[in-house]
């Protein structure tokens, strides 16, 4: 099976470090999905504005391992979320180290606009996808079958809610434009560390909407050091 990607979804994230580990749970993050030359064709999205969310289907390409081009793929994973040390199947994980590295998230549409360098564009927002990722197809999502009360998560719910406080002491987030400055905390809230490293006087650094934010985290709490 031959398969091309229909879109690009552009976004503040250049980088894969930071970017949310799952869709929706950042829903201030957004981002544009920009149709290839080909697919730019308005009728292809008709009746798309009577849906709220949309599932996409992307592929992970910032270096991730795959059995694409002799490249290897390992049956097992460790999550970062479990401390980076207990081993997963990979299947029972979103880990991007799969055989095929394909995404899949659900977004929320914020906007279907015609533009005149991109022709019809999509603005959707819970985005957990860096800039340039290559969309492979999109379809509507349908709470009445999309949405399954009594699911279960297994060892994910174990890790889930779990949020940081994040500090400003020195009120370094009102460099970002207003409209940026939500989701950056959003985004720090979410503790994009390593779970497994517990150093509080080591820094991190994220690129973020043309900034470089540099924090520390000791234990449960998160401090912006600096941006630039």
């Amino acid at each position: 099976m031959i398969i091309e990607p229909i879109a690009k979804i552009r976004t503040d994230f250049p980088e894969k470090f930071g970017l949310p580990r799952q869709s929706g749970i950042v829903p201030e993050l957004c981002g544009t999905i920009v149709f290839e030359k080909e697919y730019r064709i308005s009728d292809a999205l008709r009746g798309l504005e009577g849906y709220s969310h949309l599932w996409i289907i992307w592929g992970f390409s910032l270096g991730f391992a795959s059995e694409i081009d002799g490249r290897k793929w390992s049956p097992t994973v460790r999550p970062p979320r479990l401390g980076g040390n207990k081993r997963m199947g990979v299947f029972a994980t979103r880990s991007p180290n799969r055989p095929n590295p394909l995404g899949l998230s659900v977004v929320k549409i914020e906007s279907i606009e015609d533009t005149p360098e991109d022709g019809t564009v999509i603005r959707v927002s819970g985005i957990d996808m860096a800039d340039g990722t290559p969309i492979y197809d999109i379809k509507p999502y349908l709470s009445h079958v999309d949405s399954i009360s009594d699911a279960t998560s297994g060892f994910a719910a174990e890790v889930n809610g779990q949020k940081l406080t994040v500090c400003d002491p020195c009120g370094l987030t009102s460099k970002l434009p207003e409209d940026k400055r939500d989701a950056l905390v959003a985004i720090l809230k979410e503790d994009p560390h390593p779970s497994y490293k517990n150093d509080g006087e080591r820094a991190y650094g994220l690129s973020y909407a043309g900034f470089d934010v540099a924090f520390t985290i000791d234990g449960d709490v998160l401090t912006i050091r600096e941006i630039k």
